[in-house]
Parts: structure tokens; C-alpha cells; sequence
């Protein structure tokens, strides 16, 4: 049987006919090496959040519904990338995630990938058709389609490159690779050759938006290589893989500064069993699968509690909730910063660079940019300043690790 490719399209290179076309000639190209491709596909362009915003003229609408018409971006990109394929001689299939096996599960506040039953899509490769899935949806034990949420086609990808036995999931979108920051932040940013798995997760947990943090994360625990690039393979992309070459004593220990301008600090005073009461709502916002980075823990049973942290800016209505539910009865208080962004200095080896928070609290001081707080791991150093200065920061802390490119 012919070695299967995976690859993923990104909406951004599908959202006019010639960049379907376009992707559709990679994927023949493939084919005609002896490759048999899989493909899977993101809504084209802005289609989701159209049809979100066409939603919210109906009052509340429920989760099955919305979940009904988000959908159809990814089954449309679907069969437009199979019309394109067959249009230039090559037979295609498209399927939605459920038509493809993928199984989904609901668990805390997202939707998962349980499982991926294969043998439909084996049995159409088995034919030499391509198969094209719909990324972003599976289907419950019910029968219903159930979207995966933010970075879901990526997962989508990297789990059917791990169910069919693929070694490698192409990811092809609107950039060249993963760059040391954002281009558009910073113009002198260069794309990375290779990143380690843990590295590209730290960088998406933080704010580097071309990969998903389940999708990397997905790929690490199964040993699977993801490349990362635009449709025009003049220029070569990046290999996010597990940690290889030289020996981390000589390898450069920073990879990349992220942003993150879309997060809010939260603080929380708790007055009464602070300690006692301070695990059991970490515990509650855990199992709501928040993602949250713990800022600060003071106080003890007799003293009550300052709890801080930072969360995500798309669920911080889930959080104010959760807190308002609890104040009354717990004689809590809190505040929610919405004017603060986070940026992260992402390597290896960080907890064996002395004078490393230092000289990233330096930098920006020199910029007169304070910040109340600072997050040091082996693999991320992350500091919060204010959202209007976050992009000076990026650009300054980018260039004191020597990360630009060279000069021509």
C-alpha cells in the first residue's frame, strides 16, 4: 500500500478559488509520488466567525445548534477542495468528521477527540481515491456533530496522522513557518528551521497562533512530526518534532518571544478557610478545563487568602461567573484586569540561565515598562505589562536575545 501523507489546509490558503487550486495541485503532486494523501481542511477565511456573528441574531442559541452550523464551513472547504481534485483527474471523496470515524467527546468546557475509526478512509485509499475530511467536528455517541473549538482542524489533522499510522502531519497555512515572534510585531522575525514539541507548546500556550497547543501537545505524547508552511514550497517551513541535534549545553537556549495580548489578571481576596477554600476554586476552575497561569498564593486558614492568576480573555465570563457564584457565600472579593497582555520568552534550559529574569526585567525598564509580575519555568520566562505596550516589549526583548535576522 502507498505511504499516506497527511495534510492540512488552513482557512487562510483556502479562501479564494485559486489558493483551493492551488493546494489542490500539492496534494496531486503528492499523489503522483507515490503518496496516498489525506487531507484535511479549516472553514474558508473568515467563515466561522460570519456565521457565529449571523447567530447571535437568534436569542441564545443553544450548543447543538451552534455546533450544527459551525459545521458547515469545514464540510463546504471539504467539498470544495474534492471538486477541485477531481476537476484535474484525480478521484476524491469528501467526508465530514463523523462520515471520517472521528468520535468526540464533551468533557468540562470543550469537546474532544475520543477516538478515529479508520477503515472508511482506508477503504477509499485502498481505491486510490484521496480522502478529504472536514477538520474542527466529530460526531458524540448520539450521532450529533460536535465541534472541537479554537485550533480544532489542527487537532483534526494530527489525529488522523495518528490513527493511520503516518509519521508526519503537513500543515500548510498563510506563513512561512514558525517564526522567532510575530512578523507582524516584528519585521526582522525569522522562521525556525526546527522546534522541539515542548518548545512549539510553550510558544502556543503563550500566544504564537500558527499551531494549536493540543494539536503540538497531541503530537508529542504519539511521537508524530508536524511541518509547518506555506502552499509555496520555494521556501521551506519548520519541523516541529522531538528534541534532536546538539547536545543542549550548546544549542541556542531561546527559541522565540510570543505575545499574548488577549489575557485578563484575576485577583481574588477569601477572608474566611482562605487556604482550604482557595484549592477547592482552583479545583472548580480546573475542571472547567480553564487554562490558567497561577500569579500568586499568600496567606494560609487563619489569615485568609490572595489568590491571583491570569486567564485566557475569551473565558474570562466564565470565570467573573464562576467568582460571582462564590462570593456571597464565601465572603470572597475579587478584580478583573482586562488591560494587561502577556509576553513569554520561550526556550530550553531557561532554570540554567542565571540572570535571565533579570535582564528580561532590564530591557524593559529601559522602555519605562513596569510589571507586577513574573513567571519563571525551565521552558518559559512570562512577564504581564500593559496591553498598550506589548508590542514594544516583543520587539525589545526580541532583539536582546539576538533573534532577528541577519542583516543582508
Amino acid at each position: 500500500m502507498r505511504t499516506i501523507r497527511v495534510q492540512k489546509f488552513g482557512g487562510t490558503s483556502l479562501t479564494e478559488v485559486g489558493q483551493i487550486l492551488q493546494a489542490a495541485q500539492l496534494v496531486r503532486e503528492a499523489r503522483e509520488k507515490g503518496a496516498s494523501p489525506v487531507v484535511c481542511v479549516s472553514a474558508r477565511g473568515a467563515t466561522t466567525d460570519r456565521l457565529l456573528a449571523e447567530a447571535e441574531a437568534f436569542a441564545s442559541p443553544n450548543a447543538r445548534e451552534l455546533d450544527q452550523l459551525l459545521s458547515t464551513g469545514e464540510i463546504a472547504s471539504a467539498a470544495f477542495m474534492a471538486m477541485a481534485l477531481q476537476a484535474s483527474g484525480v478521484p476524491a471523496v469528501s467526508l465530514t468528521g463523523g462520515q471520517a470515524g472521528i468520535d468526540a467527546v464533551h468533557v468540562g468546557g470543550e469537546t474532544r477527540i475520543s477516538a478515529i475509526e479508520t477503515r472508511r478512509i482506508l477503504a477509499h485509499l485502498a481505491e486510490g481515491t484521496v480522502v478529504v475530511v472536514a477538520g474542527f467536528q466529530g460526531h458524540d455517541e448520539d450521532g450529533d456533530v460536535r465541534t472541537l473549538g479554537r485550533g480544532g482542524s489542527d487537532t483534526t489533522a494530527v489525529a488522523l496522522a495518528v490513527a493511520l499510522g503516518a509519521g508526519t502531519c503537513e500543515i500548510y497555512t498563510d506563513v512561512h513557518g514558525v517564526y522567532t515572534a510575530d512578523p507582524r510585531v516584528v519585521p526582522d522575525a525569522r522562521v525556525l528551521p526546527e522546534v522541539p514539541h515542548e518548545v512549539m507548546s510553550e510558544m502556543s500556550i503563550s500566544g504564537a497562533r500558527v499551531l494549536h497547543s493540543r494539536a503540538v501537545e497531541l503530537a508529542a505524547v504519539h511521537g508524530t512530526t508536524i511541518t509547518v508552511g506555506a502552499p509555496d514550497t520555494r521556501i521551506p517551513g519548520t519541523i516541529v518534532q522531538g528534541r534532536s541535534g546538539p547536545m543542549l549545553e550548546n544549542a541556542g537556549f531561546v527559541y522565540a518571544v510570543t505575545h499574548d495580548p488577549n489575557v485578563a489578571k484575576v485577583g481574588v481576596r477569601l477572608d474566611e478557610d482562605g487556604d482550604g477554600l482557595g484549592r477547592v476554586l482552583l479545583d472548580v476552575l480546573h475542571e472547567r478545563l480553564l487554562p490558567l497561569h497561577l500569579t500568586g498564593w499568600a496567606g494560609g486558614p487563619s489569615t485568609g487568602l490572595d489568590l491571583g492568576f491570569v486567564v485566557r480573555g475569551d473565558r474570562v465570563e466564565e470565570v467573573e461567573e464562576l467568582l460571582r457564584r462564590s462570593a456571597g457565600s464565601h465572603g470572597l472579593t475579587y478584580t478583573i484586569d482586562t488591560g494587561a497582555a502577556q509576553v513569554s520568552v520561550v526556550g530550553v534550559g531557561l532554570l540554567n540561565r542565571p540572570g535571565l529574569s533579570r535582564r528580561i526585567l532590564r530591557v524593559l525598564g529601559d522602555l519605562g515598562i513596569t510589571t507586577e509580575w513574573m513567571s519563571l519555568t525551565q521552558s518559559r520566562a512570562s512577564v504581564l505589562v500593559p496591553a498598550s505596550r506589548v508590542d514594544k516589549a516583543t520587539a525589545a526583548l526580541h532583539e536582546a536575545f539576538g533573534l532577528g535576522a541577519a542583516p543582508a
